[in-house]
């Protein structure tokens, strides 16, 4: 009647009275048992208590046969209160009291065998799950004939676990072959079994990402011809796991049609999942909520999640139904549900989902997270009232400041966004804030041409060295939740433009980096303890918004990142003779430009600090986006070919990359290490010689060898794009990268080869084993052009297969690029001018041309322009090799004339002064 208190009056009285040895003393244990029944799988004192009342009425009972009946019940009542601790990490716990229950049913031979047998198939997952396996294969050995004896449709159950978990030896697996009532049951098990191991071995094969394999036990699975509805659903989630993993291989980038084509399995899912529902099996049920929740994962970023609020609700509603033990996954689909009522601004349903995401947590991996989102929606519903605590009131701040519409003023977001940083850093905050407001400068009486620009460099370095002074005073307090609310506060000034409320969070968020990002310990087998990668992940992604909000302050400087800023025009007026001083020898302007260099080294080590953290969680998603931030924001430099400013930078990432590895992402290897490797050597090629003296065929023997110190960078630079040229040959098709981004990696190799004095074999290539005769052969071509490009300039010269040879070399490959392939022809063209080989020049620069004016009808803008100039140099080439073949034609001299004409016109569409012939 819901009345506890009551029923523990009278449990009291009846056991302060010595009364009769009877059913009722019996009967008074199983109610003292449901009265302290734990609360919650964490008290495992009420959990030790229970247990010992169901004890005393097995002990009890189990002498007396009319009395049999309280153990039965009891048995029942105690399974309701232990089921909570089959969730991972306390199955354990429940070993010693379930496996009593199970012999005492045993020997009193209790008639309800369907329950024996769940309590036996219970007790098997406890043993396994605690990694027992000798207790949990002795178990097996009378758990299996009792039923497939008693309970015959619960056999394929305990088979599949001793199966799948190797639990019967080459002798039981006989015996059960010659125990068999029919050839038809021997057939089954061998069926049942190969069913299995297909199931395992797709499943492993998918998380592996190897398709091959999941596509041929797929096949295999069909091909057995199952009749039972619940191995076809199972089927036809597997079916869809590894559709989505083809979709995942073919589109890197999440386009429309990607989206679409993943949401619509997800309806197919859903379809499956009331298939299952109405067939009534759990564990079926949980294979589809398992394959839907796996297929949504991509797609729950904040502009796609709403997607998916049907697919989630139906999971929650159906795991929760049958009560599934998978907690972990239905603790994740709650949180994703609160998120999306979030978004939708229903903040009470967000609230309940939260409330049964905590329940469901039991291993408290997200105690933290769910703890700080659910004090945050609750200040959100809160109208008239200013909360007590300081993070509290920071909190609300940026949550009224997310909500702020486009039509709001950026001085009303502003002002709720320095309000939350206020709140956090009462004492310092502003002091970090105004390090921006020049209004704050104080130049003193000096007016000089430096004068503001040092006072404004200054102000700036002792304002936001204050931060520090910050965490010293605040110690440790409430740090965890202090981190989280920097981070968001940073991120939404970020994402609002606010950009010295978002500069001043990121350095107060970071203070805590070197503090706070210590390893977990390791746990303690059974336990859960809570990791610090969330934390480690927030301070990343505010390392990378600290980078980017610095580089945005650069610019408002008028400087690019790693540049040197350029001193103002003196617009004063001197008297005549007046000698001006060189900027460099003002000690204003010194401290101006180093406070500028010092901004580029703070935007460097911050994305080079989240990389190191990626290493650190092992997730090379972070690593990566590291990488293409440094080299995307560093471009102007690359082009400039200053590359060598950023090796050490790059040394340090790309050591990281070999350690967390690329993911997938060969074409930002391929980047990496073709600009380090270009750093590494460009110091130490010497100036080019001019080009009427450049030599094509003649080897040069005169060349001074590199020192030690040089030697050694350059061939630090051989085996960096050995390296990237190995991982990109075309033996995994999965690491494939544009021939246009292999042809610049070779160009370096080729060139660090010369610098040297190593000659290339005639393999030409690298040392790969590549299988793959296209990317190899275009390799060799590739690698040839480049050895002649690299002859005559007053260095080592290659011994290069003859022209004409390479000519045909290029004629068999099977080009990817059709750019590349139509440089290539041009260049092949020049080499054959230059060897002086008029037939072929002519034969290569018609194909050539003949190939770009296809290629202008179908190419993107960009690609049409580089087309044009390559056209426009083939033009000149074949013009100046008509000229030199003249030998009295006259009408020779009008078809070079024509030449010089088309290479004109192709270089004014090109919209540059010119062709450019040589490739060095």
């Amino acid at each position: 009647m819901g009345q506890p208190e009551v029923s523990e009056d009278c449990i009291q009285m009846y056991f302060k009275v010595k009364g009769p040895v009877t059913q009722f003393l019996g009967r008074a244990h199983l109610c003292r048992a449901q009265l302290c029944a734990p609360k919650s799988t964490e008290n495992l004192e009420e959990f030790e208590n229970c247990v010992t009342q169901y004890m005393k009425v097995i002990n009890f009972a189990k002498g007396e046969p009319r009395y049999h009946f309280l153990v039965f019940n009891a048995s029942v009542l105690y399974w309701r209160m232990a089921r909570p601790f089959l969730k991972p990490g306390c199955s354990h716990r429940l070993i010693a009291s379930l496996s009593q229950m199970v012999n005492v049913l045993n020997q009193l031979e209790e008639e309800d065998t369907e329950w024996r047998a769940e309590l036996m198939l219970e007790l098997l997952d406890c043993y396994l799950h605690a990694g027992r396996r000798d207790e949990a294969a002795t178990l097996c050995a009378t758990a299996a004939p009792f039923i497939k004896a008693y309970v015959p449709h619960r056999y394929r159950q305990v088979f599949a676990i001793m199966v799948q978990h190797e639990l019967m030896d080459e002798l039981q697996l006989k015996e059960e072959k010659k125990t068999s009532t029919s050839l038809s049951v021997t057939f089954h098990m061998n069926v049942l079994k190969a069913i299995l191991l297909l199931f395992e071995l797709a499943h492993l094969s998918l998380t592996l990402k190897c398709e091959e394999v999941s596509s041929g036990c797929l096949s295999d699975l069909k091909k057995i011809d199952s009749e039972d509805p619940g191995t076809l659903i199972e089927i036809e989630c597997l079916e869809y796991e590894l559709e989505a993993l083809r979709l995942e291989k073919k589109m890197r980038t999440y386009t429309r049609a990607a989206v679409e084509a993943q949401l619509s399995m997800m309806q197919r899912l859903d379809v499956a999942l009331q298939r299952a529902s109405r067939l009534g099996d759990p564990r079926v049920i949980q294979v589809v909520c398992a394959t839907q929740w796996n297929l949504c994962l991509p797609l729950l970023q904040h502009n796609l999640r709403h997607h998916l609020r049907k697919s989630l609700t139906n999971i929650a509603d159906i795991l929760e139904k049958v009560d599934s033990l998978l907690v972990l996954l239905r603790c994740q689909v709650h949180m994703e549900l609160a998120q999306i009522a979030e978004d939708e601004d229903r903040l009470e349903p967000a609230m309940q989902h939260l409330h049964k995401a905590m329940r469901l947590d039991s291993c408290g991996l997200y105690r933290e997270e769910l703890s700080s989102a659910l004090n945050r929606l609750r200040l959100c519903t809160l109208l008239y009232q200013c909360p007590g605590r300081a993070e509290d009131k920071a909190t609300l701040a940026v949550e009224q400041a997310k909500k702020a519409g486009p039509k709001d003023s950026v001085r009303k977001k502003r002002a709720l966004l320095v309000d939350a940083g206020l709140a956090l850093a009462p004492d310092t905050f502003q002091i970090v804030l105004d390090s921006e407001n020049e209004a704050k400068v104080f130049t003193g009486k000096n007016r000089g041409r430096f004068s503001f620009l040092f006072a404004k460099a200054r102000h700036h370095s002792i304002s936001v060295d204050k931060a520090a002074g910050h965490l010293r005073r605040l110690g440790n307090e409430n740090d965890k939740e202090r981190i989280q609310i920097w981070a968001e506060l940073a991120k939404v000034a970020w994402k609002q433009g606010v950009w010295d409320v978002c500069r001043a969070a990121s350095r107060f968020c970071l203070l805590y980096d070197s503090v706070k990002t210590k390893k977990p310990s390791r746990m303690k087998r059974g336990t859960c303890k809570a990791p610090t990668h969330d934390l480690l992940r927030k301070l990343a992604e505010v390392a990378f918004i600290a980078a980017e909000a610095t580089v945005h302050l650069l610019q408002s400087e008028g400087v690019q990142l790693n540049e040197r800023p350029n001193p103002p025009e003196d617009l004063s007026q001197h008297s005549a003779g007046y000698m001006p001083e060189s900027p460099e020898e003002n000690a204003e302007w010194v401290v101006y430009r180093t406070w500028i260099e010092g901004l580029s080294q703070y935007a460097m080590s911050s994305w080079l600090r989240a990389a190191e953290i990626g290493q650190e969680l092992q997730e090379a998603w972070i690593v990566q986006n590291a990488v293409v931030s440094i080299l995307n924001h560093n471009r102007h430099l690359l082009a400039a070919g200053r590359q060598r400013e950023l090796v050490d930078t790059l040394q340090q990432l790309l050591s990281i990359v070999k350690a967390t590895g690329h993911s997938g992402d060969s074409l930002m290897l391929v980047m990496l290490c073709n600009a380090l490797a270009r750093g590494l050597i460009l110091g130490w090629i010497p100036a080019q010689t001019p080009e009427k003296s450049r030599r094509v065929m003649r080897p040069n023997l005169s060349h001074a060898p590199l020192d030690s110190g040089a030697t050694s960078e350059v061939k630090a630079a051989v085996e960096v794009c050995e390296f990237a040229l190995s991982l990109t040959s075309g033996v995994q098709p999965d690491e494939a990268v544009p021939t246009e981004a292999r042809q610049q990696l070779i160009a370096t190799w080729v060139k660090a080869k010369q610098l040297l004095q190593q000659q290339i074999g005639p393999r030409l290539g690298t040392d790969e084993q590549s299988t793959n005769e296209d990317v190899s052969s275009v390799t060799r071509v590739l690698v040839a052009l480049e050895m002649y490009s690299c002859n005559g300039l007053g260095l080592m010269d290659f011994t290069v297969p003859p022209v004409a040879q390479l000519v045909k070399m290029a004629s068999e490959c099977s080009w990817a690029d059709p750019l590349v392939e139509l440089q290539t022809l041009m260049r092949l063209a020049h080499f054959a001018h230059a060897a002086h080989d008029h037939a072929l020049t002519m034969a290569c620069s018609e194909k050539a041309t003949q190939m770009g004016i296809r290629s202008l009808r179908t190419f993107s803008r960009v690609q049409a322009q580089l087309v044009a100039e390559v056209l426009s140099s083939t033009a000149c080439i074949q013009g100046m090799s008509l000229m030199e073949n003249l030998k009295g034609r006259k009408w020779l001299r009008l078809a070079a004339a024509k030449a010089f004409t088309e290479g004109v016109r192709y270089a004014m569409r090109r919209g540059s002064g010119g062709p450019s012939v040589h490739r060095t």
